[in-house]
């Protein structure tokens, strides 16, 4: 009998808590944390909204990928349509489906969560909800106008096991198009279809949200 694990809330005693920084979208936080045996131990970390990503699979199962510049690793990034959840409480179904509309001018009649993470718990309290999104077909209306570096964006349809073998070997490094792909891939190696999948609406303890 195979033994279950999984992820609980807790909260250890910060007695002092302060924000060096404060940008327009994310932040840095100290606090100085109770440690079990009693010590205060300092804690540096990002604050962050939360984030939304798409992994959006085509009836040839190919994914939908977009390359973009991210300056702070020097690289420009195969990733899957993704943004900041910009509203408190906004819900995230909401938020994924704008998002593939203004990065790809597509759309998907069908979505499901496929996998919740966050993306460095050590020093950020970013979390993601990756959707799987299907039934794709073009957006109506004008495209979505980008700047900045999404001015400079390409998209591409690859096949899903091409991105599982571009992940494993290496070639590919946005956390969200590897975890994504890795996830879906997973799924569909077990044999009961993406329909097993949780709800587009399940809940997200993480970054609870309304009904909109």
């Amino acid at each position: 009998m195979s033994t279950r694990i999984y992820d609980t809330p807790e909260e250890w005693q910060v007695t002092a808590t302060s924000t060096p920084f404060q940008g327009n979208k994310t932040g840095v936080r100290t606090d100085d944390v109770v440690m079990p045996d009693g010590s205060v131990a300092r804690r540096d970390y990002q604050t962050h909204p939360g984030s939304v990503a798409i992994l959006a699979l085509d009836d040839q199962d190919r994914v939908l990928v977009l390359s973009q510049y991210r300056h702070p690793v020097r690289e420009k990034l195969w990733e899957i349509p993704a943004g900041l959840l910009d509203v408190p409480g906004e819900n995230p179904l909401h938020a994924a489906q704008r998002e593939l509309y203004e990065e790809a001018h597509v759309k998907a009649e069908e979505w499901r969560v496929l996998v919740d993470v966050y993306t460095t718990p050590g020093g950020s309290d970013e979390a993601v909800r990756i959707f799987l999104a299907q039934q794709l077909s073009e957006a109506e209306g004008e495209r979505f106008e980008v700047s900045e570096e999404e001015a400079d964006m390409q998209e591409a349809r690859i096949p899903l096991e091409e991105l599982v073998r571009g992940a494993l070997a290496g070639e590919l490094h946005n956390n969200c198009l590897v975890v994504g792909s890795l996830a879906l891939n997973a799924v569909l190696a077990t044999g009961g279809g993406t329909g097993a999948l949780r709800a587009a609406d399940a809940p997200w303890p993480a970054r609870p949200f309304g009904e909109e």
